[in-house]
């Protein structure tokens, strides 16, 4: 029986669900998620539930919001000057956006509030704070990649702060909860 170890690349079917039942993510009607065990591409809790399950084994777990994306912290929450918005920008509630670092660095955010003198974004990642389940199924185990990645790929459990491939917008599979 083929058993899911460090170094080598897993396929998996997933459904992410939030404690409401809503589906915040699923590979349901796309190609499994495909991750290298151990290099960093998983939320830590979900490379955890991987590790040591077989071929077809299937499981169903839940992570809490510090095994996954966080706690929701307060501080993340930054105002600017309503004039310091783009001209022809218009921001609206809800809005995935990138903001620019002074050395070019791209940081996601989502508009939270939005009047005549300011604008204010949350830089928490969507499902920080939130405890999140998913049901999961290992359909493949190789030695080497069975996908061609461009780009991050697709799965909630597959993107971490760090893994820096842009998965933090309203892409679904890329950490929304819409």
């Amino acid at each position: 029986m083929q058993k899911v170890e460090n170094g080598l690349f897993i396929s998996v079917h997933y459904t992410g669900t939030l404690d409401n039942g809503k589906v915040f993510d699923s590979s349901e009607g796309r190609a499994p998620l495909e991750v290298q065990m151990g290099a960093g591409q998983l939320i830590k809790g979900f490379e955890d539930a991987l590790a040591d399950m077989n071929l077809n084994e299937k499981k169903t777990f839940t992570l809490s919001p510090e095994e996954a994306y966080g706690p929701r912290d307060d501080k993340r929450m930054h105002s600017f000057a309503r004039s310091d918005v783009p001209e022809g920008m218009d921001p609206q509630v809800g809005q995935a956006i990138a903001l620019t670092t002074p050395d070019g660095q791209q940081i996601p955010a989502r508009i939270a509030t939005v009047d005549d003198e300011q604008v204010t974004v949350d830089l928490n990642h969507p499902l920080a704070g939130q405890a999140l389940t998913f049901a999961i199924e290992v359909v493949g185990i190789s030695p080497t990649a069975t996908q061609q990645h461009a780009g991050c790929g697709g799965g909630c459990g597959g993107h971490t702060e760090k893994s820096g491939c842009g998965c933090h917008s309203d892409k679904p599979g890329c950490g929304s909860a819409e």
